[in-house]
């Protein structure tokens, strides 16, 4: 048995029948971080010695019956723009490089409820701007698949250690994609929840009516098991929703007879690569057998999707971001003469090209003369993207989409073409703007063995639809079984 390879439901199992203690699998992780990590760089700090010893606390508290719970010792990673406090938090950007988080984020309140430890945070593009982990300030990640490529973004850290055996689990965030993407580049499970769902609170802004911090896991029972700890109502987070406390681990029935399942042609069109289109027609032919029954429908306003996210996006991302100034948050210049200058000098220094990129833009379509031309639009559209789905959604149990137009591509095949790193986002984005849950499974790989995933969408709050049907196409595929990351040079 080698520890790392095990999920979270395994692990405790195990735990359980006293097949493995705690602190053997802190050790069993901490060695591998040792070993992987020099490769995959998918850490920016690690907290390694720190979870030594708190798992050696657990340990001896849950022998002494003064901690229960199933979760206790537990390891997690943690991606870079969730705050935990005492710990630093920079959202892979100089800006950050010294901030120290005074608090903890909402969902990190819940793990540290349930006693599970992190091992560090995990690289990001900066500021979750981005799709490939090209992005940080500190390093670029490394796809544990085939190591000369990218792990997808902006949650590629998270995606990688958890491809990677680094961690067992982690939490990443999704404004466009950012949790699914690097999901379905890395060959792990990666799960969006509706938005209000999950609490917001300690999560850096990128853009506030887009983000939500969802997991990823090796399999699609540990997300629905993440889910149930970080899901709920939290009244420091006004978008936070009230929603019926669910057991997403009970809603794993394993059948899917019956369900009606939607392909949007569109979905499949232009931009998507041959070979991911082939496994998704396996996949589609999977479910059929399964007893589902599939139609092909027209989700036309979904051509509109992605130049609608990037307007309110970077709209969002301008005003978020104008907080990091050198005076009330984050690096300062070292040389100025005025205020002036310490503003200017501060974000020019402190900020990276796609970070700067966004603002401009976001500055653009909010400024006078263009606000109605664009911003204004955008959410117009943004509406319209919102009713067709809830049409879809009157017919449809779930909405089935590549996730990624394709599998990972080579560290710096895209960076001087933004333009067309952002078409890797053109399955996800819809999904935020509508506010609706979607998850990312692998479904096979291409000819070169890279992972392709899957992504279902789902109805507002029915998270508990897409991970039924998704863990039934797992139980059914196998896919960990069948292939695993090669770490190829």
């Amino acid at each position: 048995m080698n520890i790392i390879d095990l999920t979270v439901h395994e692990l405790q199992e195990k735990l359980k029948n006293n097949e493995v203690t705690i602190t053997e699998i802190m050790d069993a992780y901490i060695n591998r971080i040792n070993e992987k990590e020099p490769e995959v760089e998918a850490f920016i700090t690690t907290y390694l010695e720190e979870a030594k010893a708190k798992a050696r606390d657990v340990e001896d508290k849950v022998k002494s019956g003064e901690i229960t719970g199933d979760f206790a010792g537990i390891p997690i990673g943690i991606k870079d723009n969730i705050c935990m406090k005492g710990t630093k938090t920079t959202c892979a950007s100089k800006m950050l490089e010294n901030f120290v988080a005074p608090y903890d984020a909402s969902v990190i309140e819940k793990l540290k409820d349930e006693n599970l430890i992190s091992l560090g945070k995990l690289n990001m593009d900066e500021f979750a701007m981005g799709s490939s982990t090209e992005n940080s300030y500190f390093k670029k990640t490394k796809n544990p698949w085939d190591l000369n490529k990218v792990p997808g973004g902006s949650s590629g850290g998270s995606a990688a250690a958890v491809a990677a055996n680094l961690v067992p689990w982690a939490l990443g965030s999704d404004t466009g994609g950012s949790i699914r993407q690097p999901a379905s580049l890395c060959g792990v499970v990666g799960l969006k929840p509706t938005y209000g769902l999950v609490s917001r609170y300690g999560l850096v802004a990128f853009a506030s009516s887009l983000d939500q911090i969802g997991p990823i896991t090796k399999d699609v029972k540990d997300s629905a098991i993440l889910l149930n700890l970080i899901a709920g109502k939290d009244e420091k987070d006004t978008t936070s929703e009230e929603v019926p406390k669910k057991d997403y681990v009970k809603a794993l029935k394993n059948d899917v007879k019956g369900m009606k399942i939607g392909v949007p042609k569109e979905f499949f069109g232009e931009g998507i690569n041959k070979e991911v289109k082939e496994q998704l027609e396996k996949a589609i032919q999977t479910y059929k057998e399964l007893g589902a029954e599939i139609e092909e429908f027209s989700l036309d306003i979904a051509q509109y999707a992605l130049a609608t996210y990037y307007i309110i996006a970077c709209a969002e991302a301008s005003s978020n971001l104008g907080r990091f100034d050198g005076i009330r948050y984050g690096y300062r210049t070292p040389e100025y003469t005025n205020l002036k200058d310490i503003y200017k000098k501060s974000r020019s220094e402190g900020l990276g090209d796609e970070v700067k990129r966004r603002i401009i833009l976001g500055t653009y379509v909010l400024s006078s003369g263009y606000y109605d031309a664009y911003y204004k639009k955008a959410q117009k559209v943004r509406t319209l993207v919102s009713n067709e789905f809830s049409k879809a959604f009157e017919k449809y149990d779930i909405i089935l989409t590549p996730t990624a137009p394709t599998t990972a591509f080579k560290i710096g095949e895209k960076s001087s073409n933004p333009l067309e790193m952002y078409l890797a986002d053109i399955c996800t984005v819809s999904v935020n703007i509508a506010g609706l849950p979607g998850i990312s499974i692998p479904c096979g790989v291409d000819n070169e063995g890279m992972p392709v995933g899957l992504q279902l969408i789902g109805n507002k709050f029915k998270e508990e639809t897409i991970l039924n049907a998704a863990y039934a196409f797992e139980q059914k595929v196998k896919f960990r079984e069948m292939y695993k990351p090669e770490f190829k040079k």
